[in-house]
Protein backbone atom coordinates (compact mmCIF):
# COMPACT_ATOMS: atom_id res chain seq x y z
CA UNK A 1 0.00 0.00 0.00
CA UNK A 2 3.03 2.28 0.53
CA UNK A 3 3.62 2.27 -3.24
CA UNK A 4 0.17 2.88 -3.84
CA UNK A 5 -0.08 5.86 -1.73
CA UNK A 6 3.26 7.29 -2.49
CA UNK A 7 2.18 7.20 -6.46
CA UNK A 8 -1.25 8.67 -5.29
CA UNK A 9 0.29 11.17 -4.17
CA UNK A 10 2.63 11.93 -7.20
CA UNK A 11 -0.36 12.58 -8.97
CA UNK A 12 -1.76 14.23 -7.30
CA UNK A 13 0.89 17.46 -7.51
CA UNK A 14 0.84 17.02 -10.95
CA UNK A 15 2.49 14.03 -12.26
CA UNK A 16 1.31 12.85 -15.20
CA UNK A 17 3.69 10.20 -17.19
CA UNK A 18 5.95 7.39 -15.14
CA UNK A 19 8.56 5.31 -16.60
CA UNK A 20 9.43 1.76 -15.31
CA UNK A 21 11.49 -1.32 -16.19
CA UNK A 22 10.50 -4.53 -15.38
CA UNK A 23 12.14 -5.90 -11.83
CA UNK A 24 11.43 -7.95 -8.78
CA UNK A 25 12.33 -6.04 -5.74
CA UNK A 26 10.30 -3.24 -7.16
CA UNK A 27 7.18 -4.89 -8.26
CA UNK A 28 4.72 -3.38 -5.75
CA UNK A 29 5.54 0.63 -7.73
CA UNK A 30 5.21 -1.35 -10.91
CA UNK A 31 2.12 -3.00 -10.36
CA UNK A 32 0.70 0.25 -8.53
CA UNK A 33 1.72 1.89 -11.66
CA UNK A 34 -0.05 -0.40 -13.72
CA UNK A 35 -3.05 0.11 -11.27
CA UNK A 36 -2.84 4.14 -11.98
CA UNK A 37 -2.90 3.77 -15.45
CA UNK A 38 -5.53 1.67 -16.41
CA UNK A 39 -7.76 4.36 -13.75
CA UNK A 40 -7.05 6.95 -16.44
CA UNK A 41 -4.20 8.89 -13.83
CA UNK A 42 -1.50 8.62 -15.59
CA UNK A 43 0.24 7.76 -18.78
CA UNK A 44 3.00 4.89 -18.29
CA UNK A 45 5.81 4.14 -20.50
CA UNK A 46 7.72 0.61 -19.95
CA UNK A 47 11.12 0.01 -20.81
CA UNK A 48 13.35 -3.04 -20.62
CA UNK A 49 16.96 -0.99 -20.40
CA UNK A 50 17.24 1.21 -17.40
CA UNK A 51 19.44 3.87 -19.31
CA UNK A 52 16.73 4.44 -22.02
CA UNK A 53 14.16 4.27 -19.28
CA UNK A 54 16.28 7.35 -17.32
CA UNK A 55 16.20 9.27 -20.74
CA UNK A 56 13.08 8.41 -21.59
CA UNK A 57 11.74 10.49 -18.67
CA UNK A 58 14.63 13.36 -19.31
CA UNK A 59 12.65 13.73 -22.95
CA UNK A 60 9.10 14.16 -21.12
CA UNK A 61 10.89 16.75 -18.97
CA UNK A 62 12.32 18.79 -21.44
CA UNK A 63 9.11 18.62 -22.84
CA UNK A 64 6.48 19.47 -20.32
CA UNK A 65 8.79 20.65 -17.30
CA UNK A 66 7.32 17.96 -14.82
CA UNK A 67 9.31 15.20 -13.93
CA UNK A 68 8.51 11.92 -14.61
CA UNK A 69 9.61 9.27 -12.10
CA UNK A 70 11.64 6.31 -13.01
CA UNK A 71 11.05 2.94 -11.47
CA UNK A 72 13.70 0.23 -11.58
CA UNK A 73 14.77 -2.83 -9.26
CA UNK A 74 17.62 -3.03 -7.35
CA UNK A 75 21.40 -3.64 -8.25
CA UNK A 76 23.16 -2.40 -11.56
CA UNK A 77 19.26 -1.26 -12.69
CA UNK A 78 20.60 1.95 -10.42
CA UNK A 79 24.07 2.19 -11.76
CA UNK A 80 22.47 2.25 -15.34
CA UNK A 81 20.63 5.42 -14.34
CA UNK A 82 24.01 7.53 -13.81
CA UNK A 83 24.31 9.38 -17.46
CA UNK A 84 20.97 10.69 -17.27
CA UNK A 85 21.11 11.40 -14.11
CA UNK A 86 24.39 13.67 -14.90
CA UNK A 87 22.50 14.91 -17.91
CA UNK A 88 19.82 16.18 -15.65
CA UNK A 89 22.12 17.82 -13.07
CA UNK A 90 23.82 19.42 -15.56
CA UNK A 91 21.17 20.40 -17.53
CA UNK A 92 18.99 21.28 -15.15
CA UNK A 93 16.45 18.96 -16.05
CA UNK A 94 13.80 17.64 -13.16
CA UNK A 95 14.31 13.79 -12.97
CA UNK A 96 12.66 11.39 -10.13
CA UNK A 97 14.63 8.43 -9.37
CA UNK A 98 12.28 5.31 -7.29
CA UNK A 99 15.08 2.55 -6.65
CA UNK A 100 13.34 0.13 -4.82
CA UNK A 101 16.13 -2.18 -2.10
CA UNK A 102 16.93 -4.22 0.59
CA UNK A 103 15.39 -3.62 3.74
CA UNK A 104 18.39 -2.51 6.41
CA UNK A 105 18.32 -6.32 7.87
CA UNK A 106 19.38 -7.79 4.16
CA UNK A 107 22.35 -5.15 3.80
CA UNK A 108 25.89 -5.83 4.53
CA UNK A 109 25.53 -9.14 3.85
CA UNK A 110 25.90 -9.86 -0.14
CA UNK A 111 22.95 -11.01 -0.58
CA UNK A 112 21.62 -11.03 -3.87
CA UNK A 113 21.22 -8.06 -6.17
CA UNK A 114 22.29 -5.96 -2.91
CA UNK A 115 24.90 -3.08 -3.90
CA UNK A 116 25.31 0.38 -1.84
CA UNK A 117 22.40 2.07 -3.27
CA UNK A 118 22.28 4.82 -0.85
CA UNK A 119 24.64 8.09 -1.48
CA UNK A 120 24.91 6.07 -5.22
CA UNK A 121 24.58 9.54 -6.73
CA UNK A 122 25.92 11.47 -4.18
CA UNK A 123 26.95 15.19 -5.03
CA UNK A 124 25.05 15.47 -7.96
CA UNK A 125 21.68 14.89 -6.97
CA UNK A 126 19.15 17.98 -5.55
CA UNK A 127 17.64 15.43 -2.84
CA UNK A 128 18.33 11.76 -1.83
CA UNK A 129 16.09 10.00 0.59
CA UNK A 130 16.97 6.41 2.34
CA UNK A 131 13.38 5.23 2.73
CA UNK A 132 12.58 2.74 5.11
CA UNK A 133 10.91 -0.56 4.34
CA UNK A 134 7.04 0.20 5.40
CA UNK A 135 6.12 -1.66 8.44
CA UNK A 136 2.11 -2.29 9.13
CA UNK A 137 0.75 -2.19 12.64
CA UNK A 138 -1.46 -5.07 14.20
CA UNK A 139 -4.43 -3.74 11.67
CA UNK A 140 -2.74 -4.03 8.60
CA UNK A 141 -2.36 0.06 8.65
CA UNK A 142 0.49 1.26 7.27
CA UNK A 143 2.62 3.15 10.26
CA UNK A 144 3.11 6.54 9.80
CA UNK A 145 6.62 8.13 10.67
CA UNK A 146 8.08 11.70 8.99
CA UNK A 147 10.39 10.00 6.93
CA UNK A 148 8.13 7.46 4.87
CA UNK A 149 4.79 9.47 5.07
CA UNK A 150 3.89 9.15 1.74
CA UNK A 151 2.49 12.67 1.32
CA UNK A 152 5.54 14.32 2.84
CA UNK A 153 7.91 12.71 0.55
CA UNK A 154 6.17 13.18 -2.73
CA UNK A 155 5.98 17.14 -1.24
CA UNK A 156 9.40 17.03 -0.96
CA UNK A 157 10.82 15.05 -3.86
CA UNK A 158 8.96 17.16 -6.54
CA UNK A 159 9.98 20.62 -4.90
CA UNK A 160 13.56 19.39 -4.83
CA UNK A 161 13.46 18.06 -8.55
CA UNK A 162 11.61 21.43 -10.23
CA UNK A 163 13.33 23.70 -7.68
CA UNK A 164 10.49 25.19 -6.76
CA UNK A 165 11.06 28.94 -4.35
CA UNK A 166 14.62 27.62 -4.07
CA UNK A 167 18.16 28.92 -4.86
CA UNK A 168 18.99 25.62 -6.49
CA UNK A 169 18.29 24.55 -10.05
CA UNK A 170 15.74 21.74 -11.29
CA UNK A 171 17.52 18.32 -11.13
CA UNK A 172 17.84 14.58 -10.33
CA UNK A 173 15.89 13.52 -6.93
CA UNK A 174 16.43 10.20 -5.40
CA UNK A 175 14.18 8.24 -3.45
CA UNK A 176 15.77 4.27 -2.50
CA UNK A 177 12.79 2.60 -1.64
CA UNK A 178 13.10 -0.20 0.32
CA UNK A 179 10.97 -3.38 0.62
CA UNK A 180 10.24 -6.59 2.46
CA UNK A 181 8.66 -9.71 1.37
CA UNK A 182 6.17 -10.42 0.40
CA UNK A 183 6.33 -7.98 -2.27
CA UNK A 184 3.20 -7.07 -3.54
CA UNK A 185 -0.73 -7.72 -1.96
CA UNK A 186 -3.21 -5.59 -2.77
CA UNK A 187 -5.54 -8.29 -3.82
CA UNK A 188 -8.75 -7.92 -3.30
CA UNK A 189 -7.93 -4.03 -3.51
CA UNK A 190 -8.23 -3.46 -6.74
CA UNK A 191 -10.92 -1.52 -7.06
CA UNK A 192 -10.40 0.65 -3.73
CA UNK A 193 -7.10 1.77 -5.34
CA UNK A 194 -8.45 2.61 -8.38
CA UNK A 195 -10.71 4.87 -7.31
CA UNK A 196 -7.94 6.65 -5.04
CA UNK A 197 -6.01 7.01 -8.70
CA UNK A 198 -9.15 8.42 -9.90
CA UNK A 199 -9.73 11.15 -7.13
CA UNK A 200 -5.75 11.94 -7.16
CA UNK A 201 -6.01 13.31 -10.54
CA UNK A 202 -9.44 14.58 -10.44
CA UNK A 203 -7.52 17.06 -8.12
CA UNK A 204 -4.45 17.53 -9.82
CA UNK A 205 -6.67 18.60 -12.59
CA UNK A 206 -8.35 20.62 -10.73
CA UNK A 207 -5.29 22.26 -9.12
CA UNK A 208 -3.43 22.76 -12.44
CA UNK A 209 -6.95 25.18 -13.05
CA UNK A 210 -7.04 26.63 -9.87
CA UNK A 211 -5.54 30.21 -10.18
CA UNK A 212 -6.26 30.32 -5.87
CA UNK A 213 -3.00 28.30 -4.72
CA UNK A 214 -0.39 29.92 -3.14
CA UNK A 215 2.81 29.85 -3.62
CA UNK A 216 3.84 27.69 -0.93
CA UNK A 217 2.25 24.99 -2.42
CA UNK A 218 4.41 22.67 -5.09
CA UNK A 219 1.48 21.07 -6.09
CA UNK A 220 -0.18 23.81 -8.30
CA UNK A 221 3.54 24.96 -9.29
CA UNK A 222 5.66 22.20 -9.53
CA UNK A 223 7.22 21.73 -12.87
CA UNK A 224 5.29 24.66 -14.33
CA UNK A 225 8.16 26.38 -16.14
CA UNK A 226 8.90 29.76 -16.03
CA UNK A 227 8.02 29.86 -12.26
CA UNK A 228 10.41 31.82 -11.19
CA UNK A 229 9.63 35.00 -13.25
CA UNK A 230 6.77 35.51 -10.81
CA UNK A 231 8.76 35.80 -8.01
CA UNK A 232 9.97 39.35 -8.13
CA UNK A 233 13.87 39.61 -7.64
CA UNK A 234 14.65 42.44 -5.83
CA UNK A 235 16.52 45.92 -7.80
CA UNK A 236 20.16 44.76 -7.04
CA UNK A 237 19.57 41.58 -8.78
CA UNK A 238 18.06 42.49 -11.83
CA UNK A 239 20.92 43.88 -14.59
CA UNK A 240 18.96 47.10 -15.92
CA UNK A 241 20.26 47.55 -19.65
CA UNK A 242 20.59 51.07 -21.15
CA UNK A 243 22.50 51.13 -23.75
CA UNK A 244 26.10 52.75 -22.70
CA UNK A 245 28.03 50.07 -24.42
CA UNK A 246 28.20 48.20 -27.93
CA UNK A 247 26.53 44.83 -26.43
CA UNK A 248 26.01 41.69 -27.66
CA UNK A 249 22.92 38.93 -26.35
CA UNK A 250 24.15 35.69 -26.19
CA UNK A 251 21.85 32.62 -26.12
CA UNK A 252 22.96 28.90 -25.36
CA UNK A 253 20.69 26.18 -24.52
CA UNK A 254 17.93 26.67 -22.28
CA UNK A 255 17.72 30.65 -23.15
CA UNK A 256 14.23 30.43 -24.44
CA UNK A 257 12.13 32.87 -25.11
CA UNK A 258 13.44 35.90 -22.70
CA UNK A 259 16.88 36.36 -24.54
CA UNK A 260 14.91 37.14 -28.02
CA UNK A 261 12.55 39.59 -25.78
CA UNK A 262 15.10 41.24 -24.70
CA UNK A 263 17.59 41.60 -27.81
CA UNK A 264 14.17 42.98 -29.74
CA UNK A 265 13.28 45.42 -26.88
CA UNK A 266 17.25 46.62 -26.13
CA UNK A 267 18.05 46.69 -30.20
CA UNK A 268 21.17 44.30 -29.75
CA UNK A 269 22.41 41.11 -31.92
CA UNK A 270 21.22 37.66 -30.79
CA UNK A 271 24.02 35.22 -31.32
CA UNK A 272 21.50 32.59 -30.74
CA UNK A 273 22.39 29.09 -30.42
CA UNK A 274 20.38 26.07 -32.90
CA UNK A 275 19.74 24.76 -29.27
CA UNK A 276 18.58 27.84 -27.67
CA UNK A 277 15.00 28.21 -28.28
CA UNK A 278 15.94 31.78 -29.00
CA UNK A 279 16.76 31.57 -32.87
CA UNK A 280 14.05 33.97 -34.41
CA UNK A 281 13.20 37.63 -34.57
CA UNK A 282 15.23 40.29 -36.86
CA UNK A 283 17.64 40.80 -34.03
CA UNK A 284 18.83 36.93 -34.97
CA UNK A 285 22.61 37.00 -36.35
CA UNK A 286 22.83 33.03 -37.35
CA UNK A 287 26.46 33.15 -38.32
CA UNK A 288 27.69 34.50 -35.13
CA UNK A 289 31.05 32.30 -34.51
CA UNK A 290 32.12 33.58 -37.98
CA UNK A 291 31.63 37.43 -37.01
CA UNK A 292 32.84 37.06 -33.21
CA UNK A 293 35.83 36.91 -35.25
CA UNK A 294 35.71 39.89 -37.45
CA UNK A 295 37.86 42.07 -36.13
CA UNK A 296 35.60 45.12 -37.53
CA UNK A 297 32.32 43.55 -35.64
CA UNK A 298 32.99 41.08 -33.38
CA UNK A 299 35.86 42.57 -32.23
CA UNK A 300 34.14 46.31 -31.18
CA UNK A 301 31.73 44.66 -28.85
CA UNK A 302 32.09 46.25 -25.07
CA UNK A 303 29.55 44.21 -23.66
CA UNK A 304 27.73 41.02 -23.56
CA UNK A 305 24.79 39.43 -21.54
CA UNK A 306 24.22 35.75 -21.38
CA UNK A 307 20.69 33.71 -21.17
CA UNK A 308 21.64 30.30 -20.77
CA UNK A 309 24.03 27.69 -21.35
CA UNK A 310 26.03 27.92 -25.03
CA UNK A 311 28.44 25.21 -25.25
CA UNK A 312 28.28 24.91 -29.56
CA UNK A 313 31.48 27.03 -30.69
CA UNK A 314 34.73 28.11 -29.27
CA UNK A 315 34.18 31.67 -30.22
CA UNK A 316 31.77 32.24 -27.56
CA UNK A 317 33.70 31.75 -24.54
CA UNK A 318 36.61 33.32 -26.23
CA UNK A 319 34.35 36.20 -26.26
CA UNK A 320 33.75 35.97 -22.49
CA UNK A 321 37.23 35.78 -21.59
CA UNK A 322 38.52 39.06 -23.40
CA UNK A 323 39.12 41.57 -20.57
CA UNK A 324 37.67 44.14 -22.73
CA UNK A 325 34.60 42.98 -22.54
CA UNK A 326 32.01 43.44 -19.59
CA UNK A 327 30.02 40.15 -19.32
CA UNK A 328 26.60 39.79 -17.00
CA UNK A 329 25.37 36.17 -17.03
CA UNK A 330 21.51 35.97 -16.71
CA UNK A 331 20.77 33.04 -14.11
CA UNK A 332 17.60 33.12 -11.83
CA UNK A 333 19.43 30.19 -9.81
CA UNK A 334 21.73 31.15 -6.89
CA UNK A 335 22.78 28.10 -5.59
CA UNK A 336 24.57 26.43 -9.09
CA UNK A 337 27.52 26.61 -11.09
CA UNK A 338 27.09 29.72 -13.83
CA UNK A 339 28.48 30.02 -17.17
CA UNK A 340 31.29 32.24 -16.52
CA UNK A 341 34.74 31.18 -18.61
CA UNK A 342 36.33 34.14 -17.56
CA UNK A 343 35.33 33.61 -14.27
CA UNK A 344 34.82 37.32 -13.85
CA UNK A 345 30.99 37.81 -14.92
CA UNK A 346 27.94 39.27 -12.84
CA UNK A 347 25.35 37.21 -12.37
CA UNK A 348 22.43 38.49 -11.80
CA UNK A 349 18.55 37.07 -11.43
CA UNK A 350 17.29 38.70 -14.25
CA UNK A 351 17.44 41.35 -17.24
CA UNK A 352 15.73 44.29 -18.15
CA UNK A 353 15.74 46.97 -20.65
CA UNK A 354 15.37 50.51 -19.16
CA UNK A 355 12.06 52.43 -19.90
CA UNK A 356 13.34 55.44 -21.23
CA UNK A 357 15.82 53.13 -23.56
CA UNK A 358 15.46 53.57 -27.44
CA UNK A 359 16.43 50.44 -29.07
CA UNK A 360 17.43 52.87 -31.89
CA UNK A 361 20.43 54.28 -30.41
CA UNK A 362 22.32 51.28 -31.37
CA UNK A 363 20.84 51.00 -34.50
CA UNK A 364 23.96 50.80 -36.74
CA UNK A 365 25.63 48.56 -34.44
CA UNK A 366 22.52 46.53 -35.30
CA UNK A 367 22.43 46.62 -38.97
CA UNK A 368 26.14 46.11 -39.29
CA UNK A 369 25.87 42.58 -37.62
CA UNK A 370 22.55 41.96 -39.57
CA UNK A 371 23.84 43.05 -43.03
CA UNK A 372 27.02 40.83 -42.66
CA UNK A 373 25.19 37.43 -41.36
CA UNK A 374 22.87 38.24 -44.09
CA UNK A 375 25.79 37.88 -46.46
CA UNK A 376 27.05 34.99 -44.90
CA UNK A 377 23.92 33.07 -44.88
CA UNK A 378 23.34 34.00 -48.29
CA UNK A 379 27.07 32.03 -49.27
CA UNK A 380 26.12 29.30 -47.04
CA UNK A 381 22.37 28.22 -47.83
CA UNK A 382 22.10 25.17 -49.55
CA UNK A 383 18.47 25.98 -50.58
CA UNK A 384 17.69 25.66 -54.11
CA UNK A 385 15.17 28.45 -55.53
CA UNK A 386 15.01 28.49 -59.29
CA UNK A 387 13.90 32.07 -61.09
CA UNK A 388 10.86 30.04 -63.09
CA UNK A 389 9.54 33.23 -64.49
CA UNK A 390 13.07 33.87 -66.37
CA UNK A 391 13.01 30.52 -67.72
CA UNK A 392 9.36 30.50 -68.47
CA UNK A 393 10.49 33.96 -71.11
CA UNK A 394 12.77 32.21 -72.79
CA UNK A 395 12.53 30.24 -75.95
CA UNK A 396 12.00 26.62 -75.92
CA UNK A 397 15.55 25.34 -76.34
CA UNK A 398 16.58 27.55 -73.34
CA UNK A 399 13.76 26.69 -71.10
CA UNK A 400 15.26 22.85 -72.11
CA UNK A 401 18.42 23.41 -71.02
CA UNK A 402 16.88 24.60 -67.36
CA UNK A 403 14.75 21.68 -67.10
CA UNK A 404 17.87 19.57 -67.87
CA UNK A 405 19.76 21.39 -65.36
CA UNK A 406 16.78 21.16 -62.85
CA UNK A 407 17.26 17.11 -62.63
CA UNK A 408 20.86 17.20 -62.25
CA UNK A 409 20.27 19.78 -59.14
CA UNK A 410 17.58 17.40 -57.84
CA UNK A 411 20.26 14.19 -58.39
CA UNK A 412 22.81 16.23 -55.97
CA UNK A 413 23.96 13.93 -53.34
CA UNK A 414 22.96 14.98 -50.33
CA UNK A 415 25.62 17.14 -47.85
CA UNK A 416 25.35 17.73 -44.57
CA UNK A 417 24.83 21.51 -44.64
CA UNK A 418 21.48 20.26 -47.40
CA UNK A 419 20.79 17.95 -44.83
CA UNK A 420 20.80 20.25 -41.61
CA UNK A 421 19.04 23.04 -43.71
CA UNK A 422 16.12 20.96 -44.92
CA UNK A 423 15.43 19.49 -41.83
CA UNK A 424 15.18 22.91 -40.29
CA UNK A 425 13.19 24.66 -42.66
CA UNK A 426 10.48 21.99 -43.36
CA UNK A 427 9.89 21.46 -39.14
CA UNK A 428 7.04 23.85 -38.55
CA UNK A 429 6.55 25.90 -34.47
CA UNK A 430 3.67 22.69 -33.93
CA UNK A 431 6.52 20.45 -34.72
CA UNK A 432 9.80 19.28 -32.14
CA UNK A 433 13.56 19.33 -33.40
CA UNK A 434 15.78 17.40 -31.28
CA UNK A 435 19.52 17.75 -31.66
CA UNK A 436 22.13 15.20 -31.18
CA UNK A 437 25.43 16.22 -29.72
CA UNK A 438 26.98 15.60 -33.18
CA UNK A 439 28.64 17.07 -35.79
CA UNK A 440 25.60 18.34 -37.46
CA UNK A 441 24.77 20.13 -34.90
CA UNK A 442 27.50 22.36 -35.22
CA UNK A 443 27.00 22.44 -38.71
CA UNK A 444 23.19 23.37 -38.00
CA UNK A 445 24.19 26.37 -36.18
CA UNK A 446 26.51 27.88 -38.90
CA UNK A 447 23.35 28.21 -40.97
CA UNK A 448 20.04 28.37 -39.99
CA UNK A 449 18.52 30.85 -40.64
CA UNK A 450 15.97 32.96 -38.03
CA UNK A 451 12.68 30.21 -37.11
CA UNK A 452 10.79 30.13 -34.28
CA UNK A 453 10.73 26.30 -33.59
CA UNK A 454 10.43 24.17 -30.43
CA UNK A 455 14.20 22.44 -30.51
CA UNK A 456 15.04 20.28 -28.09
CA UNK A 457 18.76 18.92 -27.16
CA UNK A 458 21.30 17.11 -24.06
CA UNK A 459 23.70 20.01 -23.91
CA UNK A 460 24.04 19.57 -20.01
CA UNK A 461 26.86 17.49 -20.85
CA UNK A 462 26.60 17.38 -25.05
CA UNK A 463 26.87 13.82 -24.92
CA UNK A 464 25.78 11.26 -27.68
CA UNK A 465 24.30 9.08 -24.64
CA UNK A 466 20.09 8.67 -24.45
CA UNK A 467 19.79 10.56 -27.87
CA UNK A 468 16.66 8.21 -28.87
CA UNK A 469 15.46 7.74 -25.68
CA UNK A 470 15.05 11.56 -24.87
CA UNK A 471 13.56 12.48 -28.64
CA UNK A 472 10.78 9.27 -28.12
CA UNK A 473 10.08 10.70 -24.80
CA UNK A 474 9.89 14.13 -26.42
CA UNK A 475 7.73 12.69 -29.18
CA UNK A 476 5.44 10.49 -27.17
CA UNK A 477 4.39 13.50 -24.86
CA UNK A 478 4.22 16.09 -27.51
CA UNK A 479 1.83 14.41 -29.04
CA UNK A 480 -0.03 12.85 -26.36
CA UNK A 481 -1.16 16.95 -25.43
CA UNK A 482 -3.90 18.51 -24.51
CA UNK A 483 -3.41 21.18 -27.29
CA UNK A 484 -4.38 19.89 -30.39
CA UNK A 485 -2.07 21.88 -32.33
CA UNK A 486 0.87 20.74 -30.54
CA UNK A 487 -0.71 17.30 -30.35
CA UNK A 488 -0.71 17.62 -34.22
CA UNK A 489 3.16 18.07 -34.50
CA UNK A 490 5.96 15.36 -35.51
CA UNK A 491 9.60 15.18 -34.32
CA UNK A 492 12.33 15.28 -36.41
CA UNK A 493 15.68 14.10 -35.26
CA UNK A 494 19.11 15.04 -36.59
CA UNK A 495 21.86 12.38 -35.55
CA UNK A 496 24.68 11.02 -36.57
CA UNK A 497 25.72 6.77 -36.84
CA UNK A 498 27.34 6.61 -33.52
CA UNK A 499 24.96 8.86 -31.60
CA UNK A 500 22.44 5.93 -33.06
CA UNK A 501 24.61 2.95 -32.48
CA UNK A 502 25.36 4.30 -29.13
CA UNK A 503 21.54 4.35 -28.02
CA UNK A 504 20.64 1.52 -30.45
CA UNK A 505 18.96 -0.41 -27.57
CA UNK A 506 16.13 2.68 -27.29
CA UNK A 507 14.51 1.63 -30.68
CA UNK A 508 12.99 -1.33 -29.42
CA UNK A 509 9.28 -0.58 -28.36
CA UNK A 510 7.78 -3.04 -26.30
CA UNK A 511 4.17 -4.23 -27.14
CA UNK A 512 1.73 -1.98 -26.48
CA UNK A 513 4.28 0.98 -25.99
CA UNK A 514 3.65 4.35 -27.81
CA UNK A 515 4.89 4.76 -31.21
CA UNK A 516 4.77 8.28 -32.20
CA UNK A 517 5.27 10.37 -35.48
CA UNK A 518 8.97 10.39 -35.47
CA UNK A 519 11.58 10.24 -37.98
CA UNK A 520 15.65 9.54 -37.32
CA UNK A 521 17.51 11.55 -39.43
CA UNK A 522 21.05 9.52 -39.26
CA UNK A 523 23.65 11.58 -41.01
CA UNK A 524 26.22 8.24 -41.96
CA UNK A 525 29.63 9.31 -42.72
CA UNK A 526 30.73 5.78 -41.48
CA UNK A 527 32.38 6.84 -37.42
CA UNK A 528 33.23 10.32 -35.97
CA UNK A 529 33.98 12.45 -38.21
CA UNK A 530 33.30 15.33 -35.66
CA UNK A 531 36.84 14.26 -34.45
CA UNK A 532 38.89 14.80 -37.83
CA UNK A 533 38.41 18.69 -36.68
CA UNK A 534 40.53 18.64 -33.79
CA UNK A 535 44.12 20.15 -33.99
CA UNK A 536 46.01 16.73 -34.02
CA UNK A 537 44.08 14.64 -36.69
CA UNK A 538 46.53 16.57 -39.07
CA UNK A 539 49.73 15.49 -37.20
CA UNK A 540 49.06 11.84 -35.68
CA UNK A 541 49.51 8.36 -37.84
CA UNK A 542 46.28 8.06 -39.86
CA UNK A 543 45.43 4.23 -39.37
CA UNK A 544 45.92 4.85 -35.50
CA UNK A 545 43.69 7.89 -35.70
CA UNK A 546 40.81 6.40 -37.24
CA UNK A 547 40.98 3.23 -34.94
CA UNK A 548 40.90 5.56 -31.98
CA UNK A 549 39.08 8.56 -32.33
CA UNK A 550 37.12 8.61 -35.89
CA UNK A 551 36.09 4.66 -34.91
CA UNK A 552 35.08 3.25 -38.37
CA UNK A 553 31.76 1.07 -38.56
CA UNK A 554 29.90 -0.41 -40.99
CA UNK A 555 26.96 -1.14 -39.53
CA UNK A 556 23.97 -1.64 -41.49
CA UNK A 557 20.82 0.55 -40.36
CA UNK A 558 18.39 -0.70 -42.35
CA UNK A 559 18.55 -4.30 -40.50
CA UNK A 560 19.06 -2.28 -37.39
CA UNK A 561 15.74 -0.96 -38.38
CA UNK A 562 14.23 -3.91 -39.23
CA UNK A 563 15.09 -5.95 -36.27
CA UNK A 564 13.29 -3.02 -33.68
CA UNK A 565 10.34 -2.65 -36.07
CA UNK A 566 10.92 0.51 -37.46
CA UNK A 567 10.11 2.16 -40.90
CA UNK A 568 13.15 2.56 -43.20
CA UNK A 569 14.04 4.97 -45.49
CA UNK A 570 17.75 5.67 -47.39
CA UNK A 571 18.31 9.07 -48.88
CA UNK A 572 21.20 9.84 -50.97
CA UNK A 573 20.19 12.90 -53.61
CA UNK A 574 18.49 15.92 -53.13
CA UNK A 575 15.12 15.47 -54.40
CA UNK A 576 15.06 12.23 -52.63
CA UNK A 577 15.58 14.55 -49.65
CA UNK A 578 12.86 17.26 -50.74
CA UNK A 579 10.61 14.60 -51.77
CA UNK A 580 10.84 12.92 -47.84
CA UNK A 581 10.53 16.24 -46.71
CA UNK A 582 6.71 16.85 -47.45
CA UNK A 583 5.80 13.55 -47.08
CA UNK A 584 3.58 12.92 -43.72
CA UNK A 585 5.20 11.49 -41.27
CA UNK A 586 3.87 8.71 -39.99
CA UNK A 587 4.98 5.79 -37.27
CA UNK A 588 8.66 5.95 -36.23
CA UNK A 589 10.67 5.71 -39.02
CA UNK A 590 14.61 5.71 -39.21
CA UNK A 591 16.32 7.86 -42.26
CA UNK A 592 19.79 7.12 -43.22
CA UNK A 593 21.50 9.91 -44.95
CA UNK A 594 25.07 8.60 -46.28
CA UNK A 595 27.43 11.77 -46.01
CA UNK A 596 30.96 11.63 -47.32
CA UNK A 597 33.98 12.14 -44.60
Amino acid sequence: MFAVELLAELIRRGVEDVVLCPGSRSQALALAAASAERAGAIRLHVRLDERSAAFFALGVARETGVPAPVIVTSGTAVANLMPAVLEAHEGRVPLLLLTADRPAELRGIRSNQTTRQTGIFAGITRLARDVAAPEFGQDGDLLRGRDREPSALADEALSAATGFLGEAAPGPVHLNLAFREPLSGTAGFDEMIARGFEAAAVEAGQLRESETGGLGDPRVHAGARGYLTHLGFADEETYTHRGDALAVVVAGEGAGPEAEAFAHAAGLPLLAEAVSGSRYGRETIAAYATLIDDPVIGGLAEQAIVFGHPTLTRQVPALLRREDVDVVVVDPYGDAEHFDPGRNARVVRAARVAEDHDPRALRRWLGTWVLADRELLRERSTVHEPDLDAALATGYKERSAYARAEVAVMREPVSRELLVESVWRATWPHDRLVLAASRLVRVLDGLAPARKLEVRANRGLAGIDGTVATALGVAVTSQASDDPARAAGSTRVLMGDLALLHDAGSLLLPEGEDRPRIQLFVGNDGGGTIFDGLEVAGSAEQAAYDRVMYTPQRARLEALAEAYGWAYRRVETRGELESLLTEPVGGPTLVEVPLSR
